[in-house]
């Protein structure tokens, strides 16, 4: 089912590139309703500032993940912004957050994200953290380009370290990245 899913995914983006126009707001919503992953994909518009915002959300990495690197769960959210309600180019870069559900801060001393593909590393550096003990929550950011995140939802077997601790992403958070990559995507007007 991931496998069928994710390849409609990648043949509608395509399909999108051939278009050759911006898109608004309701046909991105469209976009969204036909993926059937409203609870993980959703796109708000701000009346009040004229902005709209896509986020994604995925569901946690694995238990013995989060285990392993002494936290309670982690999950990870993208997003970005864009004026009024039509997306007129493709963002890049994305926001990418992980938040990190811990007792005990995990990543305060180490927050680097390495990206680990066959064989090769993308480095997207330190992130800009911010720790809430009170609440038991860190949160790492980052801007991730639309390269590094296709070929995130391409390959197969991906791990992510951040800091010392390394995630393996799951399918179900490789089908959210490649959603959101298909609702973003806007064809080239033949700039």
């Amino acid at each position: 089912m991931n496998k069928i899913l994710f390849s409609a995914i990648i043949i509608a983006s395509a399909a999108i590139v051939s278009l050759g126009q911006a898109k608004p707001n309701s046909e991105i919503h469209k976009q969204i309703a036909s993926l059937r992953m409203e609870k993980n994909l959703t796109l708000d518009f701000d009346k009040n500032g004229n902005t709209s915002r896509i986020k994604a959300v995925t569901d946690n990495f694995s238990d013995r993940d989060a285990q392993r690197s002494g936290i309670q769960a982690m999950n990870f959210a993208m997003g970005f912004f864009y004026p009024g309600d039509v997306l007129k180019s493709a963002p890049d870069p994305i926001m990418l957050t992980f938040w990190v559900l811990t007792k005990k801060p995990r990543f305060a001393e180490a927050h680097d994200l390495k990206i680990l593909f066959d064989g090769e590393t993308a480095d997207l550096g330190d992130a800009r953290y911010v720790s809430k003990p009170r609440d038991n929550m860190e949160y790492l950011n980052f801007e991730i380009s639309r390269a590094n995140l296709l070929r995130i939802a391409q390959t197969r077997d991906i791990k992510l370290q951040i800091g010392k601790f390394e995630f393996s992403l799951t399918p179900e958070q490789r089908i959210v990245i490649a959603e959101i990559l298909h609702v973003s995507e806007v064809p080239d007007s033949g700039k």
